[in-house]
Protein backbone atom coordinates (compact mmCIF):
# COMPACT_ATOMS: atom_id res chain seq x y z
CA UNK A 1 0.00 0.00 0.00
CA UNK A 2 0.81 3.84 -0.86
CA UNK A 3 2.11 5.86 2.00
CA UNK A 4 -0.67 9.20 2.91
CA UNK A 5 3.25 10.83 1.73
CA UNK A 6 2.96 9.41 -1.72
CA UNK A 7 -0.73 9.06 -2.11
CA UNK A 8 -0.76 13.47 -2.14
CA UNK A 9 2.19 13.31 -4.15
CA UNK A 10 0.19 11.64 -6.67
CA UNK A 11 -2.82 13.77 -6.29
CA UNK A 12 -0.74 16.81 -7.03
CA UNK A 13 0.66 15.62 -10.24
CA UNK A 14 -3.12 14.27 -11.14
CA UNK A 15 -4.69 17.72 -10.16
CA UNK A 16 -6.83 16.36 -7.54
CA UNK A 17 -7.02 16.47 -3.88
CA UNK A 18 -7.50 13.78 -1.00
CA UNK A 19 -10.71 14.51 1.01
CA UNK A 20 -10.18 14.81 4.69
CA UNK A 21 -13.40 14.09 7.29
CA UNK A 22 -13.58 14.65 11.12
CA UNK A 23 -15.17 12.39 12.84
CA UNK A 24 -16.30 12.38 16.67
CA UNK A 25 -18.43 8.83 16.74
CA UNK A 26 -18.32 5.98 15.00
CA UNK A 27 -21.36 6.44 12.45
CA UNK A 28 -19.51 9.43 10.20
CA UNK A 29 -16.49 7.20 10.20
CA UNK A 30 -18.34 4.03 9.05
CA UNK A 31 -20.27 6.64 6.35
CA UNK A 32 -16.57 7.93 5.37
CA UNK A 33 -15.10 4.88 4.90
CA UNK A 34 -17.92 3.35 2.71
CA UNK A 35 -18.16 6.31 0.80
CA UNK A 36 -14.18 6.59 -0.01
CA UNK A 37 -14.40 2.15 -0.98
CA UNK A 38 -17.21 2.85 -3.04
CA UNK A 39 -15.65 5.66 -5.07
CA UNK A 40 -12.17 3.37 -4.44
CA UNK A 41 -10.78 6.35 -3.67
CA UNK A 42 -7.94 6.64 -0.60
CA UNK A 43 -9.04 9.03 2.76
CA UNK A 44 -7.96 10.97 5.43
CA UNK A 45 -10.07 10.90 8.80
CA UNK A 46 -9.34 13.92 11.39
CA UNK A 47 -9.64 14.10 14.90
CA UNK A 48 -9.70 17.67 16.73
CA UNK A 49 -8.19 17.92 20.35
CA UNK A 50 -11.85 17.82 21.31
CA UNK A 51 -13.25 14.75 19.04
CA UNK A 52 -10.22 13.03 20.46
CA UNK A 53 -10.65 13.70 23.59
CA UNK A 54 -14.77 11.80 23.54
CA UNK A 55 -13.05 9.00 21.46
CA UNK A 56 -9.73 8.40 23.29
CA UNK A 57 -6.83 8.82 21.25
CA UNK A 58 -5.34 5.76 21.03
CA UNK A 59 -8.62 4.52 20.59
CA UNK A 60 -9.34 6.63 16.99
CA UNK A 61 -5.94 5.24 15.81
CA UNK A 62 -6.83 1.33 16.94
CA UNK A 63 -10.06 2.10 15.08
CA UNK A 64 -8.18 3.68 11.61
CA UNK A 65 -5.82 0.56 12.20
CA UNK A 66 -7.91 -1.60 12.11
CA UNK A 67 -9.68 -0.61 8.75
CA UNK A 68 -6.57 -0.49 7.08
CA UNK A 69 -5.48 -3.84 7.67
CA UNK A 70 -8.57 -5.55 7.44
CA UNK A 71 -9.11 -4.27 4.36
CA UNK A 72 -5.86 -3.21 3.03
CA UNK A 73 -7.29 -0.07 2.19
CA UNK A 74 -5.88 3.37 2.11
CA UNK A 75 -6.79 5.26 5.38
CA UNK A 76 -4.70 7.49 7.15
CA UNK A 77 -5.51 9.68 10.29
CA UNK A 78 -4.73 12.53 11.12
CA UNK A 79 -4.47 14.90 14.91
CA UNK A 80 -6.58 17.87 13.24
CA UNK A 81 -5.81 21.16 15.08
CA UNK A 82 -3.32 20.46 17.41
CA UNK A 83 -2.98 23.23 20.03
CA UNK A 84 -0.03 22.27 22.09
CA UNK A 85 3.08 20.81 21.72
CA UNK A 86 2.57 18.70 24.71
CA UNK A 87 -0.34 17.26 22.45
CA UNK A 88 1.96 16.75 19.48
CA UNK A 89 3.66 14.63 21.44
CA UNK A 90 0.71 12.61 22.77
CA UNK A 91 -0.36 12.39 18.67
CA UNK A 92 2.72 10.91 17.95
CA UNK A 93 3.27 8.46 20.17
CA UNK A 94 -0.04 6.96 20.01
CA UNK A 95 0.35 6.73 16.02
CA UNK A 96 -1.16 9.43 13.98
CA UNK A 97 0.51 9.19 10.66
CA UNK A 98 -0.14 13.16 10.31
CA UNK A 99 -0.47 15.93 12.62
CA UNK A 100 -1.29 19.42 12.23
CA UNK A 101 0.16 21.56 14.81
CA UNK A 102 -2.21 25.03 14.31
CA UNK A 103 -0.17 27.93 15.59
CA UNK A 104 -2.60 30.24 13.27
CA UNK A 105 -3.64 32.88 15.81
CA UNK A 106 -0.12 33.22 16.72
CA UNK A 107 2.07 36.12 15.66
CA UNK A 108 4.08 34.29 12.76
CA UNK A 109 7.62 34.76 14.66
CA UNK A 110 6.34 32.59 17.64
CA UNK A 111 3.78 30.45 14.97
CA UNK A 112 7.59 29.63 13.04
CA UNK A 113 9.32 28.67 16.57
CA UNK A 114 6.54 26.42 17.82
CA UNK A 115 5.60 24.94 14.67
CA UNK A 116 9.38 23.94 14.28
CA UNK A 117 9.54 22.19 17.87
CA UNK A 118 6.30 20.37 17.05
CA UNK A 119 8.23 18.90 14.03
CA UNK A 120 11.30 18.12 16.05
CA UNK A 121 8.97 16.29 18.94
CA UNK A 122 6.94 14.63 16.29
CA UNK A 123 9.59 13.27 14.02
CA UNK A 124 11.90 12.17 17.07
CA UNK A 125 9.26 9.79 18.26
CA UNK A 126 7.86 8.85 14.70
CA UNK A 127 10.28 10.06 11.83
CA UNK A 128 7.60 8.87 8.97
CA UNK A 129 4.66 11.25 10.69
CA UNK A 130 3.88 13.91 8.82
CA UNK A 131 3.41 17.19 10.58
CA UNK A 132 1.40 20.13 8.74
CA UNK A 133 1.77 24.23 9.55
CA UNK A 134 -1.14 26.56 9.74
CA UNK A 135 -0.39 30.50 8.66
CA UNK A 136 -3.15 33.22 9.58
CA UNK A 137 -5.94 32.25 11.56
CA UNK A 138 -9.85 31.33 9.92
CA UNK A 139 -11.67 30.44 12.87
CA UNK A 140 -11.82 27.46 15.21
CA UNK A 141 -16.02 26.34 15.56
CA UNK A 142 -17.08 24.00 12.72
CA UNK A 143 -21.06 24.80 13.32
CA UNK A 144 -23.18 27.17 11.33
CA UNK A 145 -22.66 30.51 12.42
CA UNK A 146 -24.51 33.78 11.70
CA UNK A 147 -21.15 35.88 12.50
CA UNK A 148 -17.78 35.89 11.00
CA UNK A 149 -15.21 34.93 13.42
CA UNK A 150 -13.89 37.74 14.94
CA UNK A 151 -9.86 38.36 14.05
CA UNK A 152 -11.02 35.72 11.20
CA UNK A 153 -7.79 36.87 7.93
CA UNK A 154 -10.56 38.11 4.82
CA UNK A 155 -8.75 40.94 3.87
CA UNK A 156 -5.67 41.00 1.53
CA UNK A 157 -3.35 42.14 4.14
CA UNK A 158 -3.90 39.57 6.36
CA UNK A 159 -3.85 36.88 4.40
CA UNK A 160 -1.14 34.30 3.66
CA UNK A 161 1.51 35.52 1.37
CA UNK A 162 3.60 33.68 -1.00
CA UNK A 163 6.70 34.81 1.11
CA UNK A 164 5.70 34.28 4.41
CA UNK A 165 4.83 30.52 3.42
CA UNK A 166 8.37 30.31 1.41
CA UNK A 167 10.15 31.43 4.67
CA UNK A 168 7.63 29.38 7.19
CA UNK A 169 8.47 26.06 5.49
CA UNK A 170 12.01 27.03 5.07
CA UNK A 171 11.95 27.38 9.22
CA UNK A 172 10.20 24.67 10.50
CA UNK A 173 10.57 21.67 8.18
CA UNK A 174 6.94 20.72 7.88
CA UNK A 175 5.61 18.18 5.30
CA UNK A 176 2.51 20.19 4.63
CA UNK A 177 1.18 24.05 4.88
CA UNK A 178 -2.58 25.43 5.58
CA UNK A 179 -2.56 29.03 4.24
CA UNK A 180 -4.84 31.85 4.88
CA UNK A 181 -6.24 32.42 1.51
CA UNK A 182 -9.94 33.12 2.26
CA UNK A 183 -11.40 30.06 3.50
CA UNK A 184 -13.33 30.06 6.79
CA UNK A 185 -14.24 27.34 9.88
CA UNK A 186 -17.70 26.50 9.48
CA UNK A 187 -20.59 27.63 7.52
CA UNK A 188 -21.59 31.45 7.57
CA UNK A 189 -24.72 32.23 7.63
CA UNK A 190 -24.27 36.30 7.44
CA UNK A 191 -26.11 38.46 5.34
CA UNK A 192 -23.93 39.55 2.71
CA UNK A 193 -21.49 37.77 3.00
CA UNK A 194 -20.41 34.59 0.40
CA UNK A 195 -17.10 33.20 1.08
CA UNK A 196 -14.43 33.24 -2.02
CA UNK A 197 -11.22 31.84 -2.29
CA UNK A 198 -8.59 33.57 -3.58
CA UNK A 199 -7.48 31.04 -6.68
CA UNK A 200 -4.27 33.22 -7.35
CA UNK A 201 -2.96 34.13 -3.94
CA UNK A 202 -3.40 29.73 -3.97
CA UNK A 203 -1.23 29.45 -7.09
CA UNK A 204 1.42 31.77 -6.29
CA UNK A 205 1.60 29.87 -2.41
CA UNK A 206 1.83 26.68 -4.49
CA UNK A 207 4.78 28.27 -6.91
CA UNK A 208 6.37 29.78 -3.71
CA UNK A 209 6.20 27.07 -1.20
CA UNK A 210 6.71 23.82 -3.84
CA UNK A 211 4.64 21.89 -0.69
CA UNK A 212 1.88 20.23 -0.28
CA UNK A 213 -1.07 22.67 0.24
CA UNK A 214 -4.50 21.94 2.62
CA UNK A 215 -7.56 24.07 2.45
CA UNK A 216 -9.56 23.65 5.49
CA UNK A 217 -13.21 25.36 6.08
CA UNK A 218 -14.02 23.64 3.08
CA UNK A 219 -18.16 23.16 4.31
CA UNK A 220 -20.29 25.42 2.31
CA UNK A 221 -18.01 26.31 -0.75
CA UNK A 222 -19.35 25.80 -3.88
CA UNK A 223 -17.69 22.39 -6.31
CA UNK A 224 -16.16 25.60 -8.70
CA UNK A 225 -14.11 27.27 -6.05
CA UNK A 226 -12.81 23.65 -5.13
CA UNK A 227 -12.29 22.45 -8.61
CA UNK A 228 -10.22 26.10 -9.16
CA UNK A 229 -8.37 26.04 -5.86
CA UNK A 230 -7.03 22.18 -6.41
CA UNK A 231 -6.10 23.18 -10.27
CA UNK A 232 -4.10 25.90 -8.23
CA UNK A 233 -2.37 23.68 -5.95
CA UNK A 234 -4.40 22.58 -2.81
CA UNK A 235 -3.52 18.99 -2.75
CA UNK A 236 -5.82 18.30 0.69
CA UNK A 237 -9.22 19.61 1.62
CA UNK A 238 -10.98 19.12 4.93
CA UNK A 239 -14.43 18.75 5.38
CA UNK A 240 -16.40 18.56 8.80
CA UNK A 241 -19.50 20.82 9.11
CA UNK A 242 -21.36 19.41 6.15
CA UNK A 243 -21.44 16.14 7.40
CA UNK A 244 -22.06 17.28 11.34
CA UNK A 245 -25.03 18.60 9.52
CA UNK A 246 -26.00 15.89 7.42
CA UNK A 247 -25.55 13.46 10.81
CA UNK A 248 -28.24 15.69 12.55
CA UNK A 249 -30.85 15.66 9.85
CA UNK A 250 -30.23 11.84 9.33
CA UNK A 251 -30.39 11.34 12.73
CA UNK A 252 -33.92 13.27 13.29
CA UNK A 253 -35.09 11.38 10.68
CA UNK A 254 -34.28 8.01 12.27
CA UNK A 255 -35.83 9.13 15.34
CA UNK A 256 -39.24 10.37 13.83
CA UNK A 257 -39.23 7.09 11.32
CA UNK A 258 -38.37 4.88 14.68
CA UNK A 259 -40.01 7.01 17.80
CA UNK A 260 -40.48 4.09 19.84
CA UNK A 261 -36.78 2.51 18.67
CA UNK A 262 -33.84 2.12 21.60
CA UNK A 263 -31.37 0.15 19.61
CA UNK A 264 -29.16 2.51 18.28
CA UNK A 265 -27.66 1.03 15.23
CA UNK A 266 -31.45 0.44 13.88
CA UNK A 267 -32.11 4.54 14.42
CA UNK A 268 -28.20 5.56 12.91
CA UNK A 269 -28.73 4.13 9.12
CA UNK A 270 -30.37 7.32 8.07
CA UNK A 271 -27.49 9.76 9.47
CA UNK A 272 -25.16 7.31 7.60
CA UNK A 273 -26.88 7.51 4.42
CA UNK A 274 -27.21 11.68 5.06
CA UNK A 275 -23.82 11.86 5.51
CA UNK A 276 -22.38 9.30 2.51
CA UNK A 277 -24.35 12.10 0.21
CA UNK A 278 -22.34 14.83 1.13
CA UNK A 279 -18.88 12.64 1.33
CA UNK A 280 -19.32 10.87 -1.79
CA UNK A 281 -20.34 14.52 -3.73
CA UNK A 282 -17.36 15.87 -2.49
CA UNK A 283 -15.32 13.24 -3.24
CA UNK A 284 -16.27 13.35 -7.25
CA UNK A 285 -15.95 16.96 -6.99
CA UNK A 286 -11.88 16.72 -5.39
CA UNK A 287 -11.23 13.26 -7.62
CA UNK A 288 -12.85 15.15 -10.82
CA UNK A 289 -15.17 11.96 -11.10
Amino acid sequence: MKSLKEIIAESAIKETAVGHFNISELTALKAIFESARELNLPVIIGTSEGERKFIGLKQAVSLVKSIREEYDYPIFLNADHTHSLEKVREAAEAGYDAILFDGGKLPFEENVRQTKAAVEIAKSVNPSALIEGEIGYIGSSSEVQKKIPAGAALNPEELTSPQQAKEFIEETGVDFLAPAVGNIHGIIVQAGFTERLDIERIKSIKGASGISLVLHGGSGLDSEDFRKAIKAGINIVHISTEIRQAWRIGLEAGLKNNPEEIAPYKIYPPAIEEMKKVIIGRLRVFSNL
